[in-house]
């Protein structure tokens, strides 16, 4: 199988001259190296990446402060993320899709890893790119795992030629779920780039929604005095796409669509589809709520004001106003095309009758003359 991870080597890199150094009483700044150019210089941001996304640091718990100490004397305070959001272009998963079918041909790795590309525009990620990068892991020791820090490098100074604009910006894999080594590959991943982000890619999604779930790693802070320890944060994420990518999507998507099914059932099945996604979501804020009133999960109170901003959204039904315009949308454009389709349902089935009879006599006719030229012959 594979050996574990070494280090990369130990030539420069872009993103790796930034060494983050920590402030008294104030959240980690970064200091340039001696090699940095200055138009990456002026590109770093204060606890984040800039927009070019090769400068950063890494997210990190909150720092004791004079404003930060509890009532035990721990710290309360947490940086905000320095990812919000992350669009990932459809190029990107056609990529991954087609990685994930090449190695699936060739032996039997449950997922495959690769790059992310892209850049920074104030706290949303934009993944315009990616390529693939040479990983194996062994199925019973999480522990044992290798990655191709050669080839990777050599794949980022040609993607580099190509677009200078593209920096790395993190990693992917295929999952479908976290693995327990995922902390250590990000780790490495944070030599290239502070602020990587893991995107996992369902390639084979079962339930309905984006293939797409976006982590970033955290320094999580334990109320009992133990040190921090590593973990990852959910970040939200979308599908976003250029002119020319939805062009191209569209040209795809119409060789993969049945040109023999109607608009109707594609609209029926669209919205079956919709439905049982809403369904889904509303299980699993319930199952939430439940586990809240258990005392199993903390209360987040920022979830508790989603949803009474959803729940205030809702109409009132039981108004007569309302009750009284629905009737009269509903019937305006509706009452036509049901007495329609009633008279419709009579004259249809009466004709269909009268063509059935019609091809039966034809066909006893025929049958007939068969008979009667067969009995000129035998006489």
């Amino acid at each position: 199988m594979g050996a574990k991870a070494a280090p990369p080597s130990s030539r420069p890199f872009p993103s790796s001259r930034w060494q983050p150094r920590r402030q008294s009483g104030h959240s980690a700044r970064g200091t340039l190296g001696a090699e940095e150019r200055p138009r990456d210089r002026g590109r770093t941001g204060r606890g984040g990446a800039g927009p070019g996304g090769a400068a950063g640091v890494a997210v990190t718990a909150g720092v004791c402060g004079s404003q930060g100490v509890g009532p035990a004397g721990g710290c309360v305070a947490m940086p905000e993320l320095a990812v919000q959001k992350v669009v990932v272009h459809p190029l990107v998963l056609l990529s991954v899709v087609d990685h994930f079918n090449r190695i699936g041909k060739v032996g039997n790795q449950k997922r495959v890893v690769g790059v992310l590309l892209g850049s920074w525009q104030k706290k949303v990620l934009d993944v315009s790119n990616s390529f693939a990068v040479p990983f194996d892991e062994d199925d019973k020791d999480d522990s044992v795992w290798f990655l191709d820090h050669d080839y990777l490098e050599n794949m980022y100074g040609m993607f580099k030629k190509v677009n200078a604009r593209e920096r790395i910006v993190g990693w992917y894999h295929t999952g479908p779920k976290l693995h327990k080594n995922d902390i250590a590959i990000n780790e490495l991943m944070k030599r290239y780039c502070p602020n990587s982000v893991l995107v996992i890619i369902d390639v084979k999604p079962k339930d309905l929604g984006l293939p797409t779930e976006a982590y970033i790693s955290v320094e999580e802070v334990h109320d009992d005095g133990t040190p921090t320890s590593k973990t990852f944060e959910h970040v939200t994420s979308e599908i976003g796409a250029e002119e020319a990518e939805e062009v191209g999507v569209e040209h795809l998507l119409r060789d993969i669509k049945d040109t023999t099914v109607g608009t109707l059932s594609q609209r029926i099945t669209n919205q079956v589809h919709g439905l049982k996604g809403l369904n889904s979501k509303l299980l699993d804020i319930r199952g939430y709520l439940e586990k809240v009133a258990t005392g199993k999960l903390p209360i987040s109170h920022q979830i508790i004001y989603q949803l009474q901003d959803v729940f205030n959204l809702l109409p009132d039904v039981s108004l007569q106003e309302f009750v009284k315009a629905f009737y009269l949308n509903s019937s305006g454009p509706w009452s036509p095309c049901t007495t329609s389709s009633t008279t419709r349902l009579p004259t249809g089935m009466q004709r269909r009758k009268k063509g059935r009879r019609k091809k039966r006599a034809k066909r006893i006719g025929k049958m007939t003359k068969r008979k009667r030229k067969t009995r000129k012959r035998v006489t």
